[in-house]
């Protein structure tokens, strides 16, 4: 997995218009310049924001990407809840070690 590129493209598409405009007319293209995952590369061609989470996105760069996907802020964090109970637990970064201290805080 390649959670350095994924979020360094996020954060280009979430700062950058040129980025923004050929992530919508040729977004194969522009991921083509990224050492991607087939998976990372296939959620972000998507817009899956639940699947970016559950890879190790940080929400910070999510928060940004979702609005260009014009989702709702209540739509975006249904999303990483669905992403969750679809993909299972988050996999990399900072999510990982807090999943899994509100699991035991939270008795399950």
């Amino acid at each position: 997995m390649s959670l350095y590129a994924m979020q360094k493209f996020l954060f280009h598409l979430n700062r950058e218009p040129e980025v923004q405009r050929r992530y919508r007319d040729d977004r194969e293209a522009l991921l083509a310049g990224y050492s991607l995952s087939d998976e990372e590369r296939d959620a972000i061609i998507r817009g899956d924001i639940g699947k970016l989470y559950v890879l190790g996105c940080n929400g910070q760069l999510l928060m940004h990407f979702a609005p260009l996907l014009g989702m709702a802020w209540a739509d975006y964090l249904q999303a990483m809840r669905d992403g969750v109970a679809k993909y299972g637990p988050v996999r990399a970064g900072v999510y990982v070690m807090t999943t899994a201290v509100d699991e035991k805080v939270a008795g399950v």
